[in-house]
């Protein structure tokens, strides 16, 4: 037999030479999985989760006495919960019979008291409006800049503004009565209750003020700028912010709650709310940048369901009476979809495409919701039971409908139109042609 040339490191050299490459593969497919566990507990961007089992009460919806000349849509989105729902009898075909052009674009709607609608176009300058005719009553220059609803309460009107200021009008005659200067912007529609009000301003504090004098009670400083409305119920308020965080804090003192962050963006980062939270059916829903709908259990935080659209969601959403009269949220997204979940499970109940992409709130009214786009600049109705398009209008682009249940106030770009219902049904216009889908790119500007 043939001697084996023996290696000096013992072992015989054809072995030496055969295991580099081996060893070589193993340590491929060992660092390749690594990376590959990396990139699914880092990188990749996680998935929807539903947790239905997780604390949800069923509300039944309260159908208000509505009479138009008593009537209080007293702040962004109708009610403290800001569920952004009126239990109403009212239905297209509609036709208008007065409009009001303010000359200066209308991000946020405006709302309404006693048969006077009070709206801050982005000018700055607050206006009262007859709401049976579209008279201009009174209007009073409150800053160089708003992008927010007003609130109402006790014949006052409470402003912010992104001059950094914070105005309290008289609403008979829009007189000042005080007006307190703030360290950062505010784009915050404010919440009144019990004589206080509450907002979230851009360098991260939450107020409540004395609606009497604008006195501090309490500030609470959050991680992140709080852009959105601040929703309340059963004794606590409920906000997002830019750090990707939502906070309860205790109404009466500000002590916190509960916080719970999010890491639905890449490498396990949280997105931004700019979101105004809706609370009904003890849950929390409120939208995000990294592309979710998220849902919290209002008393504990908990994450009951996510849902990952297409793009940024910026709106808030309205909740209510869904197909079969099932709780149901309503929300759209930049991906040019309009969304129907189930509030518990955040099943997807319906879809519908959009003409465009969808930045500000939707409002349900009876069983039509509401919503309008930035590219077609037009308002659809949808029945919310099907989804189906029951409703056109030539102008819309952020948030777009209140109403009293006799009429329909809507916001255009720059115009408030009020329509009435129509003896005589009318013609669905055509649908546009949808788009290509977007360039994911960020916008310059955000909106709720």
């Amino acid at each position: 037999m043939p001697s084996v040339f023996m290696d000096p490191s013992g072992g015989p050299r054809w072995w030496r030479r055969r295991r580099w490459p081996l060893i070589a593969v193993a340590v491929v497919l060992v660092g390749a999985g690594v990376a590959l566990a990396v990139y699914f507990a880092f990188v990749k961007r996680q998935g929807n989760v539903s947790h239905p089992n997780v604390e949800f009460t069923p509300t039944t919806p309260q159908k208000p006495k509505l009479v138009a000349e008593t009537f209080k849509w007293p702040l962004y989105g109708y009610t403290p919960d800001r569920a952004r729902y009126l239990n109403a009898d009212i239905r297209p075909p509609y036709k208008e019979i007065w409009e009001y052009k303010s000359g200066s674009l209308i991000e946020f709607q405006p709302i309404l008291v006693n048969g006077v609608l009070y709206v801050v176009p982005n000018n700055g300058e607050a206006r009262a409006i007859d709401a049976k005719t579209g008279k201009k009553l009174w209007a009073h220059h409150v800053g160089s800049l708003n992008a927010s609803s007003p609130a109402w309460a006790n014949n006052r009107l409470f402003i912010t503004t992104l001059s950094g200021t914070f105005t309290c009008l008289n609403a008979k005659n829009g007189k000042r009565i005080w007006r307190r200067h703030l360290p950062s912007r505010s784009e915050s529609s404010p919440l009144v209750l019990n004589g206080i009000v509450y907002f979230g301003s851009e360098n991260g504090t939450v107020y409540a003020l004395k609606q009497a004098n604008g006195g501090k009670v309490w500030t609470y400083h959050a991680g992140g700028a709080v852009k959105g409305g601040i929703a309340y119920s059963k004794g606590l308020l409920y906000f997002g912010d830019y750090n990707g965080e939502v906070t309860a804090l205790r109404a009466k003192d500000g002590k916190r709650m509960w916080r719970t962050g999010t890491s639905g963006a890449a490498f396990q980062q949280s997105g931004q709310f700019y979101s105004t939270p809706a609370v009904a059916n003890g849950r929390v829903y409120l939208g995000n940048t990294d592309h979710f709908v998220y849902s919290f259990a209002a008393h504990t935080g908990q994450l009951a369901w996510r849902y990952s659209t297409g793009y940024y969601v910026y709106s808030a959403a309205a909740v209510g009476p869904g197909p079969g009269g099932k709780p149901t949220v309503f929300i759209g997204s930049y991906d040019r979809t309009f969304y129907a979940f189930d509030a518990r499970s955040g099943k997807v109940r319906w879809t519908f495409n959009a003409p465009g992409r969808i930045s500000g709130a939707p409002t349900l009214v009876g069983h039509v919701v509401y919503f309008s786009d930035l590219d077609s600049k037009q308002t659809t109705g949808l029945d919310a039971r099907t989804g189906h398009p029951v409703f056109r209008f030539h102008s819309g682009k952020f948030n777009p409908v209140i109403s009293d249940g006799k009429r329909i106030y809507l916001t255009g770009f720059s115009t408030v139109y009020t329509l009435v219902h129509a003896s005589k049904p009318g013609r669905l216009p055509k649908k546009p042609k949808k788009k290509p889908a977007p360039h994911h790119k960020k916008p310059a500007k955000k909106h709720r």
